[in-house]
């Protein structure tokens, strides 16, 4: 008989220490063997993951998609995401875990988090040896400045050094999806401020209109952003994004669609279950079976 699963187990970085460096490098193997069943069991965190691997073989669950592992590839998984490690104990690599707080300081920093880690069709991605090569002397460099982390400046270092690495990795990522590296638009931070707010609000019933009034823009103009940058209205973000998260509580959860429903911010379970529907073409139990 299966136990009821009632949430997504999440783990934290340093939750009950904020005084510590929000920043961690491991090695994958130990971290891997450490771990045991427990990373293969569905899971989020919430802080950001870099996952290398250096050998290729088995697979990687990443919310409702599995990726094969390939020589070098980098996967980049996003707070909150659901991921899960096959049953090999025997990987090598590196695993950098960082939160928010550490990362957020800059303009670059924003945009790295926007389409590194919010790139659900492409979340991860092999590299060549030449990158490679680059990518570990970054790693060395910041393991180095771990190891005198009471020193002057040294969270600044590793934070730059962290910033360094994303970029050389972004480089590849735009090259390989033929997109230009661009920080020019007037409205792309709005968008990724909308996209933050977003991510805070959407279980909580925000109207596009609460959402406009606190970027201190209008709806029409909010609608224009977004159309421009992803060719959806506010709307259709928000659904997507409660749709994503019933879609999770669906999958990896044993709650029932009433409870699903009085997450997301529905007072009538009916309604979620059309909201749902609608969106995703079939019902919540309908779906759950299917996953």
């Amino acid at each position: 008989m299966k136990h009821p699963k009632q949430k997504i187990e999440q783990y934290h970085l340093h939750k009950a220490h904020p005084e510590k460096l929000q920043f961690e490098v491991y090695d994958l193997n130990a971290y891997r063997k450490n771990s045991g069943t427990k990373a293969a069991v569905p899971h989020s965190h919430s802080y950001y993951q870099i996952i290398w691997f250096f050998q290729a073989g088995g697979t990687h669950t990443v919310d409702f998609k599995c990726f094969e592992i390939k020589k070098n590839t980098v996967l980049f998984v996003n707070k909150d995401q659901v991921h899960a490690f096959d049953a090999n104990l025997e990987v090598n690599g590196w695993l950098i875990h960082f939160n928010e707080n550490f990362f957020m300081h800059s303009d670059v920093d924003i945009f790295l988090k926007y389409n590194l880690f919010n790139s659900p069709q492409n979340p991860c991605y092999p590299i060549d040896n030449k990158i490679a090569t680059v990518g570990l002397s970054y790693v060395d460099l910041i393991r180095e400045e771990l190891a005198k982390r009471d020193q002057f400046g040294s969270e600044d270092v590793v934070r730059y050094l962290l910033k360094s690495f994303l970029i050389t990795l972004e480089r590849i990522h735009r090259k390989d999806t033929e997109k230009s590296i661009e920080l020019t638009s007037q409205y792309e931070f709005q968008f990724y401020k909308f996209k933050d707010l977003l991510e805070e609000n959407y279980a909580k019933n925000v109207s596009v209109q609460s959402y406009s009034e606190a970027l201190n823009i209008s709806s029409k103009t909010l609608a224009t952003i977004t159309k421009s940058f992803v060719n959806k209205s506010p709307k259709q973000l928000i659904a997507e994004r409660i749709v994503l998260e019933a879609k999770r509580l669906l999958k990896f959860t044993t709650l029932q669609i009433s409870e699903i429903a009085f997450r997301l911010g529905f007072d009538d379970a009916s309604y979620f279950v059309k909201y749902f529907k609608r969106q995703v073409g079939s019902s919540p139990s309908v779906y759950r079976a299917k996953v």
